[in-house]
């Protein structure tokens, strides 16, 4: 299946009114990831329940995935994806702190 299908098949069961969701790249997975932590630290509403949950076990687990992401491409990403990456850590680790402090 070549590029172009794999996106048709997405849409194919789309409705009119449906979002378009953002093509898919590793920024945008490190971003939602970095949403998820926001989400288990109880500082983002659960769009599902729309409650704030607090699970900051699930938040650290989620913080040390996207750590061993960043090692494991080390070398393999843009500078903007690194530097985004070392941020989105950065910030999600302050926050982590905050929470559970």
């Amino acid at each position: 299946m070549g590029e172009g299908e794999k996106g048709e098949d997405r849409n194919e069961g789309a409705q009119a009114g449906d979002i378009e969701l953002p093509p898919l790249d590793f920024s945008a997975f490190i971003l939602s990831l970095s949403t998820s932590v926001l989400m288990n630290l109880g500082l983002v509403e659960n769009p599902v329940t729309k409650q704030k949950e607090k699970e900051p076990e699930v938040a650290k687990q989620t913080i040390d995935l996207i750590s061993l992401l960043k090692d494991k491409t080390k070398g393999n990403l843009t500078e903007e994806e690194s530097k985004l990456i070392e941020d989105v850590l950065h910030e999600l680790r302050l926050w982590y702190i905050k929470v559970v402090s």
